[in-house]
């Protein structure tokens, strides 16, 4: 997993792993909520490396969504790949996130458009 901080002070792009499993949850839960606790309350959260998910790692997601709104934040998903896809649109989690498949875009959302709004 890695972390890239975009042209905004609070918002980041995370990187997820091949996997995302249960065995690798708690890790992978307790470093996104310490990103989102140092203040990255905007978040792409790329998911092109994504082989596999299970229900832990969209466990991960959605608490990672519930903490960054407690801040008037947000998170959207990037480039899933099609398995991925499939089982965010089974759980219709696809209702909650917003997806983007150009990074570009995803972005400029993130960093411009929501900052835009909040004024």
């Amino acid at each position: 997993m890695t972390f890239s901080q975009l042209p905004q002070n609070n918002a980041c792009k995370i990187t997820l792993p091949v996997e995302v499993i249960m065995t690798q949850t708690p890790t992978l839960r307790a470093a996104i909520l310490q990103q989102i606790e140092a203040g990255m309350t905007q978040l792409v959260i790329d998911l092109h490396k994504v082989e596999y998910i299970d229900s832990s790692g969209l466990s991960v997601l959605i608490s990672a969504l519930k903490r960054v709104e407690q801040d008037n934040g947000e998170i959207v998903l990037l480039s899933p790949t099609a398995g991925v896809r499939s089982l965010i649109e089974l759980t219709r989690l696809h209702q909650i996130f917003t997806i983007y498949e150009d990074e570009a875009a995803a972005v400029n959302y993130i960093c411009n458009e929501l900052s835009q709004t909040a004024h």
